[in-house]
Parts: C-alpha cells; structure tokens; sequence
C-alpha cells in the first residue's frame, strides 16, 4: 500500500508539472521539476500517457483529455459543495429545510437539501420526477417553461392525484401556472404530501431554470408565508456573491 500510494503521489507531481506548462515539456524537465528520477518519470509517464492523462506530441509531453475530466470533476464537487454550504446557510436563517432543484433535459431534478433533526425534509414517497405536478417545487419549474416544453413534460409525466389535495385534472394545472405572478412564490398545501405545506421561489442560475424551496409540517402553516418571503429576502441579497451551478 505504501508503494502505491508514492506511485499515486509521483503521478500526480508529474501532471501538476505538465499542466505548468501550455506548450509542453519534454520528460528530462517534469522529471526534474517532480523530483522524480528520470528512470521513474520514464515510467510514470508512459503509464499517463496510456490512460489518456498526458499525450506526447513533438517530444513533449501535455495533458490529455482524461486530465481535463479530472478536473472538470473537481470543479463539479467544488460547485456541489458551495450549493451544499449555502443551503445550510439559508436553512439555518428561516428555520426551515431548505431545497434546490433545477429543469434539466426535460427532466426535475433535486439537486440538494439540507435539513436538520428537529426540521427534517419531507420524504420522497412518490417519484420526484414523476409528480411535478403535485409538489411547489414542481410547479414552480413548470411555470418557469413554455407551453410546448409544460407539453413534452405531461406527455411523459401525466397530471394524477396523489393526495386527495392533488391539483385535480391538467386544465387546473395549467389555470393555475396561468395565474402566477411573475417571481412570486407557488405555494402547495399536502398535494405532494399528507401533513406537509411548501412553498417555492423561482431562481436565476444563467439560462436554467432552477428553484428553491422549503417546507413546514401542516401545524406550522401559519409560518409559510413569512419564511418563503424570508428565503426570498436572504437568497436576493447572496445572488450577487453565489453562483448556484446545476451543472453536476
């Protein structure tokens, strides 16, 4: 395990020092810049250059395309970090779990939740995905399409009860997207689930549609509306500092 170990960390000094340099540089200069014997840089390099992490052109070695998804995965975990800590942040200022999720290749996704003991998230009991229709944040990604797009979605996802709160029919959906305001808040009450209220704010994150949420057992319902207009408060005042990214 030791020698392997070394063999990882020897790799990883040869692709810092290969990535230092745009043009490439032969083996004689990542070996000294590594501090690798050249025997070993020989090695090591031949075993990168395999798996795609560097390629030789002209007798110079430059990172290969394996390195790149290397660290495009870094920098996803990066962004999925930043996403994670700031929910905490706004869980933690209106006392409510708090989600993110996104409309992404004709699909909901929930991309994170945070929550807490004395406040957890409401259980997924049915299909996110599937019942979009029924649960804010569902509706507010909706709301967030076009006619055509909602269109494709039902297609795939048709509108059905699932509570006996359930928004009733596809019509009713659709009068009720009709009647949003513009940036305001899609409020559900138990049509996901049973003793669950929710409410949900749409999100600018570039081109993507995106939205936050929270909820609240039903016997704190009065608290709704404050807290959703709190997430709203605290998230328009971190939008210039946060970029949420839903590219992970």
């Amino acid at each position: 395990m030791p020698t392997l170990i070394g063999s990882v960390q020897r790799a990883l000094r040869l692709l810092e020092a290969a990535g230092s340099h745009s043009e490439g540089a032969p083996a004689k200069q990542l070996a000294r810049e590594a501090g690798l014997p050249l025997p070993t840089a020989y090695h090591l390099l031949r075993t990168l250059t395999h798996e795609g992490y560097l390629r030789r052109e002209g007798g110079v070695f430059v990172l290969g395309p394996a390195a790149g998804r290397l660290a495009d995965g870094g920098l996803q975990q990066k962004r999925r970090s930043m996403i994670v800590d700031s929910l905490a942040y706004f869980r933690d200022a209106v006392g409510a779990p708090v989600y993110f999720a996104a409309y992404r290749e004709g699909e909901i996704e929930l991309i994170a939740v945070s929550d807490t003991p004395d406040g957890p998230a409401c259980e997924e009991w049915a299909d996110f995905r599937a019942t979009g229709h029924a649960h804010a944040i569902g509706q507010c990604l909706l709301s967030q399409l076009d006619e055509r797009a909602r269109k494709d979605h039902y297609d795939r996802h048709p509108v059905g009860a699932i509570t006996p709160y359930t928004v009733a029919d596809l019509r009713s959906l659709e009068n009720r997207i009709a009647a949003m305001g513009r940036n305001r808040p899609v409020v559900e009450r138990q049509e996901y689930a049973l003793g669950t209220v929710c409410a949900a704010i749409p999100i600018t994150a570039g081109d993507t549609i995106a939205t936050m949420a929270i909820s609240l057992p039903l016997h704190q319902e009065e608290r709704l509306l404050y807290v959703v207009d709190r997430l709203r408060s605290e998230v328009g005042a971190l939008l210039s500092t946060l970029s949420f990214s839903i590219s992970i």
